[in-house]
């Protein structure tokens, strides 16, 4: 009888993070057309004169690049991609500074929510249900060096990401500023806060910050923020998931304007 191997060794294709496009041409026009596009992803060493054409379209652009090795590109798509696969982008992304501007102009009080490098597509799902359930205006997050909206995190939202608005932006700190600017507070939820969450005013114009699954809010927006705010704690861990996080912040936010 024919022994089985108790372990498969054969390369296995990765699941696919959302809708891609493959091959320069289609790269190329995706870019022209404007088109929202997660990532990019370059294979190393790939044939100069393509590559000297996708730099040429991709010239003034900021779209995240990552350059891989081909059998990345493999793992992904069986087709010829000539190494390049571009990652689009479910929803539309929106400009912070315009619809800070639109919700001023229409006497409205925005309340945002500033993501600072966040990692886990499943923590930004469910902090976007959240935001949704609390009222939420407008989720902001960096173009760089953070999640960005695939059908996973829509999903884990609850579809919450389909109603609620997403900003990128190239620079969360000055995206900031601009909103202090505009007078709304920034408030700041980190373990380093001066202020217990319970004691801290959210009424009004409001941009909470939340920081990154690893090291939580950058030192650089804790100096920005007008204030910094801190959940109290008495068990050991001392550390929260920030998706729990989120949660508390949002609706000790919505409990101060109800009541």
């Amino acid at each position: 009888m024919e022994r089985r191997p108790k372990y498969d060794n054969r390369p296995r294709k990765k699941k696919d993070t959302g809708d891609y496009i493959f091959g320069v041409r289609a790269v190329i026009e995706a870019v022209k057309a404007g088109r929202e596009l997660n990532k990019i992803l370059i294979q190393k060493g790939m044939n100069k004169e393509l590559f000297l054409e996708l730099k040429e379209a991709l010239k003034g652009e900021n779209y995240p690049l990552q350059f891989v090795p081909t059998e990345k590109l493999n793992a992904i798509t069986e087709n010829n991609h000539q190494g390049v696969i571009a990652y689009v982008s479910p929803i539309e992304y929106h400009k912070a500074e315009e619809l800070i501007e639109g919700l001023l102009e229409e006497g409205k009080k925005p309340f945002v929510l500033a993501l600072d490098r966040l990692t886990d597509v499943r923590n930004f799902g469910a902090i976007a249900r959240t935001a949704e359930c609390e009222g939420v205006d407008a989720i902001i997050i960096p173009s760089k060096g953070s999640v960005t909206v695939t059908p996973d995190a829509i999903k884990t939202s609850a579809g919450a990401l389909n109603r609620i608005k997403v900003c990128k932006t190239d620079s969360l700190k000055d995206t900031l500023f601009y909103l202090q600017q505009c007078g709304v507070r920034l408030v700041a939820c980190t373990e380093k806060g001066s202020v217990p969450l319970y004691e801290t005013n959210l009424r009004g114009s409001v941009a909470v910050i939340m920081g990154s699954e690893k090291d939580g809010v950058t030192q650089d927006l804790i100096n920005l923020a007008d204030l910094s705010c801190r959940i109290p704690m008495r068990g050991e861990i001392a550390s929260l998931n920030v998706s729990v996080a989120a949660g508390m912040v949002l609706y000790e936010k919505l409990r101060q304007e109800l009541y």
